[in-house]
This record gives C-alpha cells, structure tokens and sequence, in this order.
C-alpha cells in the first residue's frame, strides 16, 4: 500500500511519494516535523493545516493534551531511535538514537522514561501515549524485561537503559502512561513514517 510523507519542517517542506524522498529533507534536520499518510488528499491537507493533523481536532480533549512516543527499528541496519512530538501540534519535543543492535521495544520503552522525565522537569502532568503494550507493562515494573542480547554495540543503548530504570527508581511521577487507539484515533502521531 503507497505512503505519502508530509515534511513540514525540514530542507523543503512538502508532500513527497516515497519515505527516501521526504528522509532526504527531514535526517539530521533539528526539529524536522514530518509524518506519514494513507493517501495524497490526507497528505496535501494535513501539509496545508500546517501540521495540525485532520484527526487532532476529532481526539478526545484529554488526549490532544498529551504527547505521544514511537520507535522505529530497521531490519537492515539493526538501528533504532525514539521520538515524543506534543499531540495538538505535532511538534517533536526530543529524539533518541540511533542505537545500533537494538529493537523497537527497548525504544518505547526509553521513549517513555525520557518522556517522562521531560514532563516531570517541567511540572506537566499531561498524559503519555504509547502504542507498545510492553513499554507500558516494563515501565509500570520499572524493569526493561528485553530479551536483547548485550553486543559491543549496544553498549551505550543498555547504559541508557540503565539510566533509565534508576530514574523510575528513584522518582514518582503523575503522568497516566497510555496505549495509543491506532483503530480508533488513526496513527501514532509520533511514527516515524517508514511502515
């Protein structure tokens, strides 16, 4: 099934047929905004709503007040890296990785914590959606329960988990950690793009 890619802050802002073209214009971008459509009609209005997506306003209120995390892992590269964007605008709030011999989970699950960690900096008690179950599940036992083999690769990523379990640890924190209704409210506002 064909994608088109709205980049709305990047090298040149657009829709684009393919997920190498709008790459070309959002990696390595600070503060790049972009996502993937279903279809060209959804792309060409999303890009002229200015990234305020057609189904934000449709979301429940308590929802358009959140922030929703993904991670995206590459079969080819055994890459992943995380990003949380704030739901009512779209705007990427922090990105993580790439980290090299990882999975998807291990990146929800960091996505969380860090998110986590940002509100709390900032006094928010929005809420956080995932749409990793398991992110959920590790982050309420406060263990990331990866199966993930240890390699000189991963060394900086099983740091980050690490780090990222101490800071479950040692803080409490407010925010309802939430599962992302894909059926009901469409895709992950934070999805990188590349299904």
């Amino acid at each position: 099934m064909a994608k088109f890619y709205v980049v709305w802050q990047g090298r040149r802002p657009g829709v684009y047929e393919s997920w190498s073209e709008a790459r070309a214009q959002v990696e390595g971008f600070t503060g790049a905004r972009y996502r993937s459509f279903a279809s060209r009609a959804q792309a060409e209005a999303a890009f002229a709503s200015g990234g305020a997506a057609s189904n934000i306003a449709a979301l429940p209120a308590k929802v358009r007040q959140g922030y929703a995390v993904d991670a995206a892992w590459s079969a080819r590269s055994g890459q992943m890296e995380y990003r949380c964007v704030e739901i009512v605008t779209g705007r990427e709030i922090f990105r993580g990785g790439p980290f090299e011999d990882a999975t998807n989970n291990v990146g929800e699950f960091l996505a969380v914590v860090h998110a986590l960690a940002w509100l709390k900096e900032r006094g928010s008690r929005a809420p956080i959606y995932t749409d990793s179950s398991n992110a959920i599940l590790w982050v309420a036992q406060a263990r990331c329960q990866t199966t993930l083999a240890r390699t000189p690769r991963n060394a900086a990523l099983f740091e980050r988990i690490a780090h990222a379990e101490r800071w479950l640890d040692e803080h409490e924190y407010c925010n309802a950690v939430l599962k992302w209704r894909t059926d009901e409210w469409g895709e992950n506002p934070a999805d990188f793009g590349r299904k």
